[in-house]
């Protein structure tokens, strides 16, 4: 098991016949794509990563990649702190044609040379699992009038009338 910076490139194929673990931290501002769609791009994502070869003889990359981001709140368009879980199942392929073979339980890691950019591979995860608004549980947005505006989450309920209906019945 490997613990601490993690190599910028790996040979899953190999790696995965020595069922090589490796673990360790990514740092958000070697991940400029995922950068794009963050406020600010100090912090680290924790990366546990298992390379194994499955019963049917096909190797798989499996692990996650968890941490903190800083996003902008889509409702006050301020910062919000939004925690990251990237889950990984991937089936190592040769080509496009060897991932469409692959069981539907893997996605496809399409390796066509020798070696892989580990980074890019859990940078491109963890903008799967990004969400698509983020927003503060309790924020409130001033209207162009200077008014606070809050989300309510009380709605009446439009079966109350019913229920009243039923007790002037009895």
């Amino acid at each position: 098991m490997s613990n601490g910076p993690l190599p910028k490139r790996v040979d899953p194929r190999k790696l995965a016949e020595r069922e090589v673990r490796i673990a360790g931290q990514a740092a958000l501002k070697d991940m400029p794509n995922l950068c794009q769609a963050l406020v600010d791009k100090e912090g680290e994502i924790q990366v546990d990563l298992q390379f194994a070869v499955d019963e049917q003889r096909i190797r798989t990359l499996t692990g996650s990649a968890t941490g903190h981001v800083t996003m902008t709140c889509q409702r006050c368009l301020e910062s919000v702190e939004v925690a990251v879980e990237a889950d990984f199942n991937l089936g190592v392929a040769a080509s496009e044609e060897a991932a469409q073979q692959l069981p539907r339980s893997y996605d496809p890691l399409i390796v066509e040379g020798e070696e892989i950019e580990l980074l890019s591979v859990i940078e491109e995860e963890l903008i799967l699992s990004l969400p698509h608004d983020a927003y503060h549980d309790d924020c409130s947005i001033n209207t162009s009038f200077g008014e606070a505006v809050t989300e309510e989450n009380e709605k009446p309920n439009p079966f109350s009338v019913l229920a009243q209906l039923k007790a002037d019945n009895k």
